[in-house]
């Protein structure tokens, strides 16, 4: 049963006790399966609404008024190829406390640079999902954009305390 320790004997005749035994592939594993699965969807579609158009990438990144211009252009238009590289990483399940962390930091500088731009009274759309830029005050949602992000943080705290779940190309190149 889960949780019991198994008794047995060894070559000595003498009964030994394993540890806890853990049903291979429980629900652990499915959690796990849906963070990746999730995270991977919120990457892919925030790195495709931008990749079309890395100018407006860019702008977004300026609005934030946090780099000197000679970083907002590189910024701006290599962020999406990393996002796009993070979920396909994590839809394959590949690397994936590596790509959880990457994700997890990632977040942590959204949810910073989110929070500065409230702090300092800027009005801009986040641009998370592409577009971004000024906007009118009425239109901020710097709330939700931290809660969302906070959620999508848990996610990546799942898969670095737990990275194993189903399907994926970690599992079986540890045979698992």
């Amino acid at each position: 049963m889960i949780g019991e320790q198994a008794t047995g004997t060894g070559s000595s005749g003498m009964a030994h006790r394993s540890g806890p035994r853990r049903p291979e592939g429980g629900w652990a594993d499915w959690v796990g399966t849906a963070a990746r699965v999730g995270l991977a969807v919120v990457w892919g579609w925030a790195g495709f609404a931008k990749i079309g158009d890395p100018e407006a990438a860019a702008q977004a990144v300026r609005a934030y008024r946090l780099l000197p211009e000679s970083l907002v252009k590189p910024l701006g238009y290599g962020l999406p190829f990393l996002e796009l590289a993070l979920a396909v990483l994590l839809l394959l399940g590949l690397i994936t406390r590596v790509a959880a962390g990457l994700s997890a930091l990632l977040l942590l500088v959204y949810i910073g640079s989110i929070a500065s731009v409230w702090a300092r009274g800027i009005s801009i759309d986040c641009g998370c999902f592409g577009g971004g830029g000024a906007v009118s005050a009425s239109k901020t949602a710097y709330l939700q954009e931290i809660l969302r992000d906070l959620g999508f943080l848990l996610l990546c705290g799942w898969l670095l305390w737990r990275p194993r779940s189903r399907f994926s190309v970690d599992g079986r190149l540890n045979g698992s």
